[in-house]
């Protein structure tokens, strides 16, 4: 395929110079109705928010100007099928568990999973073993799941119907996913992929393998974090018969608005194009960039951005050097207030941070001008620094005993207790930092001391805590006294005498 054609962008293009009258929605009518709105973004973008319409085709089942964009989509990443999506990657999460496992079905999914991958487990009724994803204890952070500890999640879990991987982390860091896939094909279950930060791994050989490459049945990829499209906007990619293409299009259809935006979806069909044409000279650029970043960063006393030095390491197969991780403990201070220091003295906007790094993500737009200041200002924030003692150790929870399915869990009667006296209580809600979105508890697990005491520093540190329904997470949502009846699933990462003393609740 031609893949210097843009369909979808052609067809709006035509469609705003034809000067359509418009008794459709939306209703600000090419921006007549909210005149503010289109002086602050331009005329054009409105004129080009539409809906769907025979000369525009329709998402919901696309045989026009859409379902040829997908096709050059699908095409551009090594696919079979791509398919749009309008409402992110966790759109694409829900949809290959729900298209990959019916209610009941274990599915295997490392610890450190995205929010989304919880939210589709409550959809679709399957059931969670978790994986403990490696630790690099010095850094402080979750790496990968090794292929070991997936081989023994499916001997000791062998009807399990799906693996779930990410590939890469938040921070960069891959597993061994060629190994994963091998293993788990071989035991006759299905593999999905999280890409949300891996779009660009498709286009450039230097990077590790990508999901399709790998062979992973399924890839959610996000094209807005790292492919150039606009935000909330990302693919879903699919090859091979072990999940049926109807299947996919009969989940699809449950959760696609019927109003997808046409700005959200040609943003897609341009960044594809670019990826596919230019995707690996401009690559090349940002990789150069990475690179010389990372070293002038490395050379400031007290910071340590770590790189593809930790390839090996448990967990870690391959690492993105597209993703600057910087380390910054030996300063005395947090990742967290780094990130407050960055914005607040030097107006600059690190993508999230933790208790001992700061993330920063590099792609196609980022100029060498903008990295200077970056290191500029990490000169001046280590030079700041009378001490160079490092920071208290934290350990980061893992894992917690689940006593109920994350989807019976869901619909439990629960009541609130304060944060400080849910020690032993089954949390009825799930707790994360965000970003990057990875659950500290999930519904239906055992609350901790440990857990507690983490969420404590966090709040204090600062860090953005999202999925209470106390924003301030004071108090939480637990399951009221009478325990609903379940399935329960047991930890890989947990010993066997563990799961002996869990109360095991079966459906009726």
């Amino acid at each position: 395929m031609d893949q210097e054609r843009t369909p979808l962008l052609d067809a709006l293009k035509s469609y705003v110079e034809e000067n359509v009258i418009p008794f459709h929605v939306p209703g600000h009518k090419q921006g007549r109705g909210n005149p503010e709105l289109r002086k602050y973004i331009g005329s054009n973008v409105l004129k080009m928010d539409v809906n769907g319409m025979k000369e525009l085709d329709y998402i919901g089942n696309p045989s026009g100007v859409i379902a040829e964009a997908q096709h050059l989509c699908a095409e551009a990443f090594g696919a079979e099928q791509a398919y749009f999506l309008v409402n992110g990657t966790s759109s694409g999460v829900q949809t290959m568990i729900m298209s990959a496992c019916n209610p009941g079905n274990e599915i295997i999914i490392p610890r450190n999973a995205h929010k989304s991958t919880i939210g589709a487990i409550i959809l679709s009724g399957a059931i969670p073993v978790y994986v403990q994803p490696q630790v690099n204890k010095m850094l402080g952070i979750a790496t990968g799941v090794s292929a070991e500890s997936i081989q023994k999640a499916i001997e000791e879990h062998p009807q399990a119907k799906s693996v779930f991987i990410i590939n890469p982390s938040y921070y960069g860091i891959h597993s061994d996913l060629k190994s994963i896939v091998e293993i788990s094909h071989q035991a006759n279950m299905t593999v999905l992929a999280d890409e949300a930060h891996g779009a660009h791994l498709y286009f450039h050989p230097e990077f590790s393998l990508n999901a399709i490459e790998a062979g992973a049945d399924m890839s959610a990829v996000s094209m807005h974090k790292t492919g150039g499209s606009m935000t909330q906007s990302s693919v879903l990619l699919h090859q091979g018969d072990r999940i049926s293409v109807d299947r996919v299009k009969q989940v699809l259809q449950l959760s696609y608005t019927s109003s997808a935006s046409y700005i959200l979806m040609l943003s897609i069909d341009i960044a594809r194009k670019q990826l596919a044409t230019r995707g690996q000279l401009l690559l090349n650029k940002t990789l150069a960039l990475a690179r010389q970043v990372r070293q002038e960063l490395n050379d400031i006393e007290g910071i340590y951005a770590f790189g593809k030095e930790l390839v090996g390491s448990p967990g870690c197969a391959d690492f993105d050097e597209t993703k600057l991780g910087i380390h910054v403990r030996k300063l005395g201070l947090t990742g967290y207030q780094i990130e407050r220091i960055l914005r607040e003295r030097y107006k600059i906007q690190i993508e999230f941070s933790d208790i001992y790094n700061a993330l920063a993500i590099l792609s196609l737009g980022d100029r060498r001008e903008n990295l200077r200041k970056l290191v500029a200002a990490f000169r001046e924030i280590a030079g700041e620094r009378e001490s160079k003692d490092a920071s208290k150790w934290f350990n980061i929870p893992f894992c917690p005993e689940m006593i109920v399915t994350p989807r019976d869990a869901f619909y439990s009667p629960k009541r609130i207790v304060p944060l400080e006296l849910s020690r032993g209580e089954i949390s009825g809600e799930m707790i994360m930092a965000y970003p990057p979105g990875i659950p500290v508890i999930c519904m239906g697990e055992r609350i901790t001391q440990e857990i507690i005491e983490y969420i404590q520093l966090l709040r204090v540190e600062g860090c953005e805590l999202q999925g209470a329904t106390d924003a301030g997470i004071n108090h939480i949502k637990v399951l009221g006294s009478a325990l609903p009846q379940a399935s329960v699933s047991k930890s890989v990462s947990q010993p066997r005498s563990a799961y002996q003393e869990i109360p095991v609740y079966l459906s009726p």
